[in-house]
């Protein structure tokens, strides 16, 4: 299994990531440690906001690309607080019932 996943950091900025083990990521977002993303170090993450477990890393990774790419800010936030509109916000090319929200 794999998951994408947004990060809210201290500064109301978002990350968008992907991982095999979330609780491990998380781990090592908040402890920013030497396998932190170099964007969480500088933007001091905050909270979880939402993930969505996928079956490998193809999907995984196409959501991701997506989301950093292709969505604004504010259709993050939309995204984040209306989980079940994750259709609306992919193109024709990602179908969205090959991801399950595990998160929000």
């Amino acid at each position: 299994m794999y998951y994408t996943y947004i990060l809210r950091c201290q500064d109301n900025s978002l990350y968008t990531g992907i991982t095999t083990d979330l609780k491990r990521r998380m781990q090592e977002h908040f402890s920013s440690g030497e396998k932190c993303a170099k964007y969480t170090l500088r933007h001091k993450p905050q909270r979880l906001e939402i993930a969505w477990q996928s079956e490998n890393r193809v999907l995984a990774s196409k959501l991701e690309f997506h989301i950093k790419k292709s969505l604004s800010k504010s259709q993050k936030e939309e995204l984040i607080k209306h989980p079940e509109n994750l259709e609306k916000f992919l193109d024709q090319r990602i179908e969205s019932a090959l991801y399950q929200v595990i998160s929000s």
